[in-house]
């Protein structure tokens, strides 16, 4: 999951015209939108949602309450992508075994 997280933090970068980042500068679990971590406003929340639903097809719903902790950090961010990438295998095998 480390290449998953840099891919996150790199992409976060990116979308978020944060170059005096680096993804070195980034802890896996400092908090995105506190002041003690990287201070992300929730414009930037935004914007890491769109993000990660082009770059992963995420599917992120706004009422959800798990939505803000999916968001404290680049580590719940992975931990999120990872398990609808699981999801999704397990609901295409399913379909496979049906055909």
């Amino acid at each position: 999951m480390d290449s998953l997280k840099l891919e996150i933090k790199k992409l976060l970068i990116e979308a978020l015209d944060l170059e005096d980042l680096s993804p070195a500068d980034i802890d896996d679990d400092a908090p995105l939108f506190d002041t003690d971590g990287i201070g992300l406003d929730s414009i930037d929340a935004l914007e890491i949602g769109i993000v990660l639903r082009k770059q992963y097809q995420l599917t992120i719903a706004a009422n959800d309450e798990r939505t803000r902790e999916h968001f404290r950090s680049i580590s719940t961010l992975a931990a999120l992508v990872e398990s609808q990438r699981e999801a999704s295998q397990a609901a295409n095998e399913t379909t496979r075994k049906g055909e």
